[in-house]
């Protein structure tokens, strides 16, 4: 391992840093053994699904063509439902993005003279060329003439639910939530949370479709969106639920009527989720699953030490280190983008993959400011690898996410720190309790 020595410049030695590093590991213990309580209960979950359903060798081998009696694509959907709680689920190697799973879903559930209506502020911003503008000629959903609403969150980053009452109408046919935070200074939605919005949208409209966006999300709690009500959720298997070995795909679960609509959305009306060639992705999207709870808990553990640490040196982190987490996103807010550019390229540069890249801002497909993101990942953009991602606008916030390994998360926080050091943007002291 590298070592540098510390002077009155502040740059690094490696020794210091893994003092600092085992002062908080000392800390945090309280948290990680909750972490790892959720993380035990949740693979448990997942073992019980496999057996109801009598998952064998078999169902993994993938099929061509049109993909017709697939067997292990539809037990693979029915284990994914059980273990959301869910009526049914579709998994699919054709969705190809979490944002391309969302937007089938959204077509799918709306028609034209429908509204969306997202009552937890602007939704994540590669959904805003699905959504649109009315006329805008690329198939939005407001080209589509499907309208659209946002409430935006209180000050306290709580739903205001004067402004939901009087936004939802007659044509509001779908109600929306983002788990995560996104690019946004807020805490992400627990699963309480979600459930009494639930709870207090159907009081304002029983019929109106409820829709969560889950990416992140998945196994952070020990319940899902769909077991508190939700009609449909949604996520990306390069996240969460593909546990690291999904090489490509999505997921939706809910209601069957709203999944089916989802289908017909990815597919064809007629043909839905009955078709659709696996290839050889089966093995790997049930394995995935089954690691998921683990990893999960690993990243999220990563994610307890980032922001203790970061606490320890001044920074501002959301969530806190104690607090309750219900997604993978550690926020860390900088006071200048210098900061927060040696942040993303001192995660990169722990990277098991590209570690030599060095990385940039740049104008990103979907993206509406220079977008700057460390992503040394075995898949391409897999989120519940180590990665961060920023854009850079004020107020200067790095959202770090993933993790396969608790060593990982720490390795890549503590040369975050060095390349911060290195280049005279904090200084790091000798640890002194």
């Amino acid at each position: 391992m590298e070592r540098r020595q510390l002077g009155s410049d502040g740059r690094p030695d490696w020794d210091i840093l893994l003092q600092w590093a085992d002062s908080v590991e000392e800390q945090v213990q309280s948290a990680f053994r909750r972490l790892d309580r959720t993380a035990e209960r949740n693979q448990w979950k997942v073992i019980q699904a496999f057996q109801k359903h009598r998952v064998s060798d078999y169902h993994f081998n993938g099929s061509t063509g049109y993909g017709y009696n697939d067997r292990g694509r539809e037990v693979l959907d029915e284990v994914f439902a059980d273990v959301f709680g869910a009526e049914a689920a579709l998994v699919r190697p054709h969705f190809v993005s979490g944002t391309h799973t969302i937007s089938c879903a959204l077509f799918g559930l709306l028609r034209p003279g429908d509204e969306l209506l997202y009552i937890t502020g602007r939704p994540y911003d590669t959904l805003h060329k699905v959504i649109g503008d009315p006329g805008d000629g690329r198939g939005s959903l407001q080209d589509f003439g499907i309208g659209y609403g946002e409430v935006a969150l209180l000050p306290d980053g709580g739903v205001d639910w004067e402004q939901v009452a009087e936004r939802i109408g007659e044509q509001t046919k779908v109600v929306g939530i983002q788990r995560s935070r996104g690019y946004d200074w807020r805490s992400s939605f627990t699963i309480a949370q979600i459930a009494e919005m639930v709870e207090r949208v159907r009081k304002l409209k029983p019929d109106v479709k409820i829709f969560v966006d889950n990416c992140y999300g998945e196994f952070a709690e020990l319940m899902e969106p769909t077991e508190v009500g939700a009609d449909l959720m949604a996520g990306s298997l390069i996240k969460n639920p593909g546990g690291g070995i999904a090489p490509t795909g999505g997921y939706v679960a809910g209601t069957r009527e709203a999944v089916n609509l989802t289908a017909y959305r990815l597919t064809a009306p007629g043909i839905g989720g009955e078709v659709g060639a696996t290839l050889d992705t089966l093995r790997a999207m049930y394995q995935g699953l089954f690691l998921a709870p683990h990893l999960v808990g690993q990243a999220l553990k990563g994610s307890v030490f980032a922001a203790a640490m970061f606490e320890r040196l001044g920074f501002i982190s959301k969530p806190g280190w104690d607090e309750l987490r219900t997604d993978l996103i550690q926020a860390v807010r900088f006071k200048e983008p210098e900061q927060l550019i040696a942040f993303v390229q001192g995660i990169q540069r722990a990277a098991a993959v590209d570690s030599h890249v060095v990385p940039e801002p740049w104008d990103m497909p979907g993206y509406e400011h220079p977008v700057i993101m460390a992503a040394g990942t075995f898949m391409q953009g897999g989120s519940l690898e180590l990665s961060a991602d920023a854009p850079v606008r004020e107020p200067y916030i790095a959202y770090m996410q993933g993790g396969l390994t608790y060593a990982h998360v720490k390795y890549g926080v503590l040369h975050a720190l060095s390349s911060l050091a290195e280049r005279e943007l904090i200084v790091i002291k000798p640890y002194a309790d």
